[in-house]
């Protein structure tokens, strides 16, 4: 049987043109998804929604997708055989598709990843806006909104009295200016996670600080995603 053509027997491997919404975000929504997890997972289940679910295959999104997994840059040259690349490396993927959700973006994406290795799992829902430009609209089960295109700290901590602005001065006293903050929360006085997009890179011993605090759970650092 013959393989499908897809975008890239059009135009290569290359990110441009009028698909990038179908491939460059594509890899770019995936890349976040792994800083997030903090490695490359060797399981993930991708889901597709809206046209995406009903043109993934042929305009190279599910390839795209299994290279920004693997961490493969927009314009890396090995994207057309992700999935041959994908199974060398032991990674074990699911597409699913879900036509009619109208209450999402036109261009979404599920992914729900684990490490095995690591005993880690994340899932992460993003939207390709076109032109490369994504969003992170939810990270676990918390609302969120981050363009990746920054560099992004997420925090998860108890949700105390202060520590908002006792971080925002952290982050102040690093010379880092804040582009964004959103900030999600399961109740009042539980759990909460900031999701805080910075202007410059911020310092290994500014993040360590962060990790110390006896409130805060948990510091990922993502620096920009190309």
């Amino acid at each position: 049987m013959a393989e499908k053509s897809s975008i890239f027997d059009m135009i290569g491997p290359v990110m441009i043109g009028p698909s990038s919404s179908h491939t460059a975000g594509v890899v770019r929504i995936a890349r976040a998804a792994i800083r997030i997890l903090g490695s490359i997972p060797t399981h993930a289940t991708i889901t597709f929604y809206n046209s995406f679910a009903r043109t993934y295959e042929g305009h190279g999104s599910d390839r795209a997708i299994v290279a920004g997994l693997l961490g493969m840059p927009t314009d890396d040259v090995r994207i057309r055989e992700a999935f041959d690349h994908a199974k060398e490396s032991g990674l074990q993927y699911t597409f699913q598709s879900v036509g009619n959700a109208s209450t999402m973006h036109p261009n979404t994406i599920k992914l729900q990843l684990r490490d095995e290795r690591a005993g880690t799992a994340v899932e992460v829902i993003g939207q390709s806006r076109g032109g490369g430009v994504i969003r992170i609209v939810e990270v676990d089960g918390f609302p969120a909104d981050f363009s990746a295109s920054l560099h992004t700290l997420i925090i998860d901590a108890d949700d105390v009295p202060g520590s908002i602005a006792f971080i925002a001065s952290v982050i102040a006293h690093d010379e880092c200016n804040i582009a964004t903050m959103f900030v999600s929360r399961k109740g009042k006085n539980d759990a909460a996670r900031q999701f805080i997009e910075v202007d410059s890179s911020l310092r290994d011993i500014t993040l360590e600080y962060l990790r110390q605090l006896r409130w805060v759970h948990r510091v990922t650092y993502i620096p920009t995603i190309d």
